[in-house]
């Protein structure tokens, strides 16, 4: 029987599976500082064509509470087989999200039994960049950025409680070093020097370091005034629940106090054409910006 080429020539293999937690009570997720340098450099941009064997990933990883969408490994695992045994490309523009939802995800699309190409449009940050190590072959755009650090989670309680959570946090960033290091060929020092400082690397910079092979063509992205305004509106409220979780409210709580403001009980998952209640009003806006600033200071 002949067997089918997986991967062209050059392509480097893809690092091994990654390690997920035996169990799925904590979220590493994506700072709230990154989700800014998302909205301010990255937010709106998107590719120009997209064929019938393209998985786009322009969204946060794992659930999106305020969307309803979200890139998530049960998506991707049935776009894969909706594809079937051809090769894939990936387009990825996300700033991340859930870090153990993002192990799930590269470890779904690194069994694909054909090449995979993955092209970075805007930024693959945080768990997108993991998501993005599974490519045979990763094209990065000359003013796109990957960025790569270590697992970060909202923990409550004594010292005893905070070196558990870190000795249990230690396997999972060795993991994620060493498929950094696996696909760049860098010392896993150096890696873990670069995950420690949250390290942005622009198009030349990935492809310098091995963390992408070769720059996008410029007329394979364009920037979408639309879903530019869409993603920042969106992304605010997501980093006005990480900002309340981290003094001190539960999500739900967070979540919550975030709704009450907007003057809506639930998200506006259910249809993404709707008007958010209060879109557009000044005054709602005044009120967001106040409670984002004051978090923050």
């Amino acid at each position: 029987m002949k067997t089918t080429q997986r991967r062209i020539v050059n392509a480097k293999a893809r690092p091994g599976a990654l390690p997920m937690p035996a169990m799925r009570d904590v979220s590493a997720l994506t700072k709230s500082s990154v989700l800014d340098r998302w909205s301010e450099d990255a937010a709106g941009i998107r590719a120009v064509a997209a064929g019938d064997n393209v998985i786009t990933m322009f969204d946060m990883i794992g659930e999106d509470f305020w969307t309803g969408g979200g890139i998530t490994a049960k998506r991707v695992s049935a776009q894969l087989r909706a594809i079937g045994d051809r090769p894939v490309e990936v387009q990825i523009n996300s700033f991340g999200g859930d870090m153990f939802e993002g192990i799930a995800i590269y470890n779904v699309l690194r069994e694909h039994p054909q090449e995979i190409t993955v092209k970075v449009m805007g930024m693959a940050a945080s768990a997108a960049s993991i998501i993005a190590m599974a490519g045979d072959r990763i094209e990065i755009g000359a003013a796109s950025f990957i960025m790569i650090h270590n697992c970060w989670v909202l923990a409550i309680g004594n010292r005893h409680d905070m070196a558990e959570t870190a000795e249990w946090l230690a396997p999972f960033d060795t993991a994620m070093r060493d498929v950094y290091a696996a696909r760049t060929s860098q010392s896993a020092d150096a890696i873990a020097g670069w995950m420690d400082a949250e390290t942005f690397m622009s198009g030349s910079q990935a492809i310098e370091r091995g963390f992408a092979d070769a720059l996008l063509p410029a007329d394979q992205v364009t920037d979408d005034p639309e879903a530019k305004a869409s993603d920042r509106k969106v992304n605010d409220l997501r980093a006005m629940e990480l900002q309340l979780v981290a003094a001190g409210c539960t999500r739900t709580e967070a979540r919550a106090k975030i709704n009450r403001i907007k003057g809506e009980g639930t998200p506006g998952a259910a249809d993404p054409d709707t008007p958010t209640p209060g879109a557009g009003d000044p005054q709602l806006a005044g009120a967001l910006a106040v409670l984002l600033s004051t978090i923050r200071s």
